[in-house]
C-alpha cells in the first residue's frame, strides 16, 4: 500500500468516527430497528480502498471472502452472488441440471417446503417448473418438524428446500436422514441463520446445498449479496456454472485457458476447437457480486463471532423479561440447537383482551419497529393463487401466524438500554389490558 493511500484510508476511518450517530438513547424518540447494519471505520475504509483501486468486478476481494467463509462455515465450496434470493434460485436450479442425469429435477417433480416463510425459499420452486408441497410450522419454533416433512413425502417428492425461521435451526439432522432414506436432496436456507448450531453442528452443513445472504438485516452485510454452499465438487461446478452466463469455462474474469486447453473440447454440437470461454453448458443467469461488496464483507466477517454473541445475548434479554407477560406465546429454541438469533417473534393469543395489530401500534407509537413473520401463510397471497401447489395437513398454524405474529428486533445494534424500554413497553400495554 502506498503512504498516500495509506494516508486517505487513515483520513476515511478518522470521517467514520467523527461522523458516526453515537447520540444518547431517547425513550420514544429514537428509533429502535428490527433489523440493520453495523457498520465500521473498517468496513468504511475496507469499500474506499476497493473503490480507490477500481476494483468493481468480482475479483480478488470476492475469492478471498468465497474461501475464507466457506472454511467458516464448514464448506468445501462457497459462490458469492448479488444477493441471498439469487442464491436460492441457484441452489435450486442446480438441481435440475442435466449432469446430475437420473437425480436431476424436472417440471412436475415436487420440493417440500414451509407455508410460513419468506417468498424466495419458494419461489425458486415454481421459476423451475417444481411443485411446491406446503407443510405447517410448531408455534414454540415456529419451524416444521421431520414428522410433517415425512408425512409430505409422495411418489413425486425429489428435494427439500427449508429455512432456519429467524436463526431458530429447524429439526434439520433429522430432516437430513430422511433425505437420505428417501433419496431427497436437501437445501438449507441459512439466510437468517448464520453462526446457528443443531446438535452441536453448524446449520448450512447438513443439506446438499445451504444458502446465505447478506442483506443489511442479515449476520453479516455486502449491502446486497448472498452466497451458495456446498461440499459437493459437481453441485458446486454447476452452480458457478449457472451463476456465470451458463458458460462451461471456469477461468475468473481476466483469465484464459485455465483448464489448459481452451481451443480442445469439442461439446454439444459445436465444431471442435470452439473456445471453450464461449461454451454455454446450462441456460444461466449473470448473478455475480461486485468486488466493493466483497471487500466490506471481508471485514464484515472478521466480527460475526461479536455478532452472534450480541443477537443471542439480546435475545436471551427479551426472553427473560417477558417471560412472566401473559397473552403472549414467546419463542422456545429447537432442543439441542443454539441458535444465532435473527428476531425475537411473539404471537399474541388469540384469546387475548387485544389484538396483535393494537399492540404493534402501540410499539411502533413509541419508536419501536415491528415486522410481520415474513409472508405468514404464503398460500394465501395474490402471487400463488392459481399456481400449482400440494398442501400436506391443515395450516392451522401458518394461519395463526397471519393474524397473530410479529417480530421485534435483536440486533448487535441495539443497545441493553434499549432491549429494556422495549421490554418495559410490552409489559405497560399489556398491563393496561388485564
Amino acid at each position: 500500500m502506498s503512504d498516500r493511500l495509506a494516508h486517505i484510508l487513515d483520513e476515511v476511518r478518522q470521517y467514520h468516527r467523527e461522523t458516526s450517530d453515537d447520540r444518547e438513547f431517547v425513550a420514544g424518540v429514537t428509533e429502535i430497528w428490527p433489523s440493520g447494519a453495523v457498520l465500521d471505520d473498517a468496513d468504511r475504509a475496507a469499500v474506499v480502498e476497493a473503490a480507490l483501486t477500481l476494483r468493481i468486478a468480482a475479483g480478488r476481494s470476492a475469492r478471498k471472502f468465497e474461501s475464507a467463509f466457506a472454511r467458516r462455515m464448514g464448506r468445501r465450496k462457497a459462490h458469492l452472488t448479488n444477493s441471498g434470493s439469487s442464491a436460492n434460485l441457484l441452489a435450486l436450479t442446480a438441481l435440475t441440471s442435466p449432469q446430475l442425469e437420473q437425480r436431476r429435477l424436472v417440471p412436475g417433480d415436487e420440493v417440500i417446503t414451509v407455508a410460513a416463510g419468506f417468498p424466495t425459499t419458494v419461489n425458486p420452486i415454481l421459476q423451475n417448473g417444481l411443485v411446491p408441497v406446503f407443510v405447517d410450522i410448531d408455534l414454540r419454533t415456529y419451524n416444521t418438524t421431520a414428522e410433517h416433512v415425512e408425512k409430505a413425502i409422495g411418489p413425486r417428492t425429489r428435494a427439500i428446500m427449508i429455512a432456519h425461521a429467524l436463526g431458530n435451526p429447524f429439526e434439520v439432522a433429522e430432516v437430513a436422514q430422511l433425505a437420505a432414506e428417501h433419496d431427497l436432496l436437501l437445501i438449507e436456507d441459512t439466510c437468517d441463520a448464520v453462526g446457528s448450531t443443531y446438535k452441536g453442528q453448524l446449520v448450512g452443513t447438513f443439506g446438499d446445498l445451504a444458502t446465505v445472504s447478506f442483506y443489511p438485516a442479515h449476520h453479516l452485510t455486502m449491502g446486497e449479496g448472498g452466497c451458495v454452499l456446498t461440499s459437493n465438487l459437481a453441485l458446486a461446478r454447476i452452480v458457478e456454472s449457472l451463476r456465470d452466463w451458463g458458460r462451461d469455462c471456469w477461468c475468473e474474469p481476466g483469465e484464459s485457458d485455465t483448464c489448459r486447453k481452451r481451443f480442445g473440447y469439442q461439446m454439444g454440437t459445436l465444431p471442435a476447437g470452439y473456445d471453450h470461454k464461449y461454451i454455454f453448458s446450462h441456460v444461466g443467469y449473470n448473478l455475480k457480486v461486485t468486488d466493493l461488496q466483497a471487500a466490506l464483507g471481508l471485514t464484515q466477517l472478521d466480527k460475526l463471532d461479536d455478532f452472534c454473541a450480541a443477537r443471542r445475548r439480546n435475545w436471551g434479554r427479551l426472553r427473560s423479561g417477558l417471560a412472566e407477560v401473559p397473552w403472549l406465546l414467546l419463542p422456545e429454541p429447537a432442543p439441542g440447537s443454539d441458535p444465532s438469533w435473527f428476531g425475537f417473534v411473539i404471537t399474541v393469543d388469540p384469546e387475548a383482551p387485544f389484538k396483535r395489530a393494537e399492540l404493534v401500534d402501540f410499539l411502533e407509537s413509541r419508536k419501536i419497529g415491528t415486522r410481520r413473520l415474513f409472508a405468514g401463510n404464503l398460500t394465501r397471497h395474490p402471487a400463488y393463487l392459481g399456481r400449482e401447489f400440494r398442501v400436506c395437513g391443515e395450516l392451522t398454524n401458518s394461519d395463526i401466524v397471519t393474524e397473530h405474529t410479529f417480530w421485534i428486533g435483536v440486533y448487535p445494534g441495539l443497545t441493553e438500554e434499549m432491549i429494556d424500554y422495549v421490554i418495559a413497553s410490552v409489559t405497560e400495554f399489556v398491563g393496561a389490558h388485564r
